[in-house]
């Protein structure tokens, strides 16, 4: 039961958000409805087929998923609508019983923007609805503003076409450097230091997989963020990416916010871990009595 006092961002402009739940337990979508109504507008369907026609009629701020469901399935439905340019942008949040971890990550490397169990507790699912937002609208105030911010963004592709796609998506905010020739990577940074690096996995010479290790292995490079990006998105390849030291997965071809939004957070989270290190230090210093 979500408490009395909860108040979301909607709520407080007035303008209430639009939500599509696509499952196809009735109890389900009736018990989601009951809990979230009060804070935004729900639309409920059974399909994916239902759903699209849905969207035909309205364009909502978010698509809650389930994944098992006959016909079409919540990771089918999801590829089709991060490859459709129409819905491409729409954040999707799987909301569903398979909880072991290879759905997770599956989900999350699909372009999920989060992953939530059934059964679910309202109070909790409008807390990640709500941070989602809040994230997203973050990130879009900041991709307006141009930024004279000097991180460091490397990316690794031999496809000049998504070089050029990647840089017009991070460029506004970011210090961008672009690498078409893998070869030359570790080189490039034994001489520059980017704060994060974004890597395809299928290239000539050395691939996305095969530079992981080798970059993690590189003095003061075991903490740099790694994200992958690729059109292969299948369980496998993300374990194992996972498994070399990637931080994050994108699957091709992307909304150009996820990539903000996954970019920015994995930059925060770097900095934030960079303080405590610090404070680590600090702390460690202050009891050796070396001060």
């Amino acid at each position: 039961m979500v408490k009395s006092g909860f108040v979301t961002a909607s709520a407080i402009s007035g303008d209430r958000r639009k939500l599509i739940y696509v499952d196809d337990m009735n109890y389900s979508l009736i018990s989601l409805k009951k809990g979230l109504s009060k804070f935004y507008e729900i639309y409920l369907s059974e399909s994916a087929e239902k759903m699209y026609k849905i969207l035909e009629k309205v364009t909502p701020d978010l698509i809650l998923l389930d994944v098992n469901m006959p016909d079409v399935n919540g990771y089918e439905t999801i590829k089709d609508l991060k490859a459709d340019d129409r819905y491409s942008s729409i954040p999707v949040i799987f909301l569903t019983c398979n909880s072991d971890r290879e759905s997770v990550v599956k989900g999350l490397s699909l372009g999920a923007a989060d992953y939530v169990i059934k059964p679910f507790n309202s109070e909790k699912l409008i807390e990640s609805i709500e941070n989602l937002f809040s994230a997203r609208s973050n990130t879009a105030n900041r991709i307006a503003e141009k930024s004279d911010s000097d991180t460091h963004i490397l990316v690794v592709d031999d496809m000049t076409s998504m070089l050029r796609t990647i840089h017009h998506a991070l460029h506004d905010k970011y210090k961008v450097s672009l690498l078409s020739n893998s070869g030359v990577v570790i080189d490039f940074l034994q001489n520059n230091r980017p704060d994060l690096i974004i890597l395809d996995y299928l290239m000539p010479g050395l691939s996305g997989f095969e530079l992981i290790p080798r970059i993690r292995e590189m003095q003061g490079y075991a903490n740099i963020p790694i994200i992958m990006v690729t059109t292969e998105g299948t369980f496998r390849n993300v374990k194992e990416a996972k498994a070399l030291g990637a931080n994050d997965f994108v699957v091709k071809p992307f909304d150009p916010k996820e990539l903000n939004y996954k970019v920015e957070k994995h930059i925060r989270l770097s900095h934030d871990l960079l303080l405590k290190d610090r404070e680590n230090e600090e702390i460690e210093y202050f009891l050796s009595g070396d001060n």
